[in-house]
């Protein structure tokens, strides 16, 4: 089939990523100058590889490999517990600088953002190859990290292209360009395409992103649900994901899991630290105004395999303390006192708006009143003082005995400036810089 389908105007529309390289150990290497060039790598709280950086990923040692596997490959490596709240900083500034360019910046991870510049060449007097290159000059220089930019007319190929060129590179496929960038990329490396359809389509002898984009439409229909359509529509130029400037407000589920050290087999260590998944959850969900019809909970052993069970609720609530005894029959469910336990999770499933609440015959309607005022006092109380400030009673074993975190806890953590509390802190990274006496 000819390539030509893919001659389109050159900007229809104007997509950028922007990409953060090695995001955690740059952000690291920043606040701390003499760990630049060393195999370094942040995770040190899991046991697992967070993020490494090039020098260590030179060496083999990838992201979610055991941290005593990594020090095997490399016995010299420098292991970090993550600062999570420094590097919120870093990403904040970084999504800011973006936004001097354009308004419409989708933050898409902690160290990722889309932003659509299309119309922006007049109001900034420059093309959009030089609108690219000014923002990552000015993310680079303001914040000691690289990135790697692509620019392209769709999400899709925009995520293509910054993952062409690693570590800080920029890359833009222009319209007439993109088979060029899609003939030898793997189905596997496109964003939104996961091991089940890498599977389907290595079946019907399709290994390329070209030799997917080329299908025809007829037989996309037939064979594909609609995110790969869309995968499709988009590989081949059209935009069908629009760059969403706005605060994500609706979620299909929320997820929330710890992972602690040393593993346990201790029940009552488990279900706290399961109660504050829970809480954590459900705090994000009430911010949304949401509430789940359905709750999973998981525990993973320390050899990785996991134990899960579900419940469906009377109706949508995002109060834990109503039903704390149902995730208490969930637990029992899944733990078996003979197993070592790495990490905790649940699962809100089936979301639906938080609004009039219909009570079933089993309901205890003022207690159920009672609690959620409960929670809006408790929630009021989070958003001064930081979150879990009120907490349910089942989770204080993780008071007594600590949150579980492996090795050293951060600079970030042991210091406490004028005006900050243990759990609220000032938005300020502590960058460590040499003087001489």
């Amino acid at each position: 089939m000819s390539e030509q389908l893919f001659s389109l105007h050159s900007w229809p529309r104007a997509i950028l990523h922007v990409d953060g390289d090695a995001f955690f150990t740059s952000c690291e290497e920043t606040i701390h100058p003499e760990l630049r060039g060393k195999p370094l790598v942040t995770g040190g709280e899991r046991g697992i590889v967070a993020c490494a950086s090039y020098p260590a990923k030179r060496m083999g040692i990838k992201r979610a490999v055991p941290l005593h596997e990594a020090r095997q490959i490399c016995p010299e490596l420098i292991i970090l517990p993550s600062d999570y709240e420094t590097y919120s900083l870093f990403s904040r500034r970084m999504f800011g600088i973006m936004r001097r360019f354009t308004p419409d910046v989708e933050e898409y991870s902690i160290d990722e953002a889309f932003a659509d510049i299309t119309g922006m060449r007049r109001s900034l007097h420059s093309s959009y190859e030089e609108i690219i290159i000014q923002m990552k000059r000015e993310i680079e220089r303001e914040l000691g990290i690289t990135v790697s930019v692509g620019l392209s007319i769709t999400k899709v190929l925009a995520k293509v292209a910054s993952k062409h060129q690693k570590p800080a590179g920029m890359t833009v496929i222009k319209g007439r360009a993109i088979a060029e960038y899609l003939r030898n990329l793997p189905v596997e490396k496109i964003w939104g395409i996961g091991l089940a359809t890498t599977n389907y389509l290595a079946k019907m002898g399709i290994h390329y992103a070209l030799e997917f984009a080329q299908l025809p439409e007829k037989t996309v229909l037939q064979k594909f649900t609609k995110p790969g359509m869309e995968i499709w529509q988009e590989l081949r130029g059209k935009s069908v994901y629009p760059v969403t400037a706005e605060d994500k407000s609706s979620y299909a589920s929320i997820s929330k899991t710890k992972t602690f050290a040393p593993a346990t087999s201790d029940a009552s260590y488990l279900f706290a630290q399961l109660m504050r998944n829970m809480e954590s959850a459900c705090i994000k969900a009430r911010r949304y105004l949401l509430a789940p019809h359905k709750i999973v909970v998981f525990l993973k052993k320390n050899n990785f395999d996991t134990a899960g069970s579900e419940a469906v609720l009377s109706r949508p609530c995002a109060c834990p303390l109503e039903f704390s005894g149902i995730i208490r029959e969930l637990f029992d469910v899944c733990y078996r006192p003979q197993n070592i336990y790495r990490a905790t999770g649940v699962i809100l499933l089936n979301l639906a708006p938080d609004t009039n609440t219909q009570y079933t015959l089993f309901d205890d309607p003022p207690q159920a009143e009672k609690i959620k005022e409960l929670y809006n006092v408790a929630d009021e109380l989070g958003k001064k003082f930081g979150k879990h400030t009120l907490y349910l009673g089942s989770s204080h074993p993780i008071e007594q005995l600590g949150k579980g975190r492996r090795g050293s806890p951060t600079v970030r953590d042991q210091t406490r400036l004028k005006g900050e509390t243990r759990r609220r802190h000032l938005g300020l990274p502590l960058i460590h810089v040499k003087t001489q006496s």
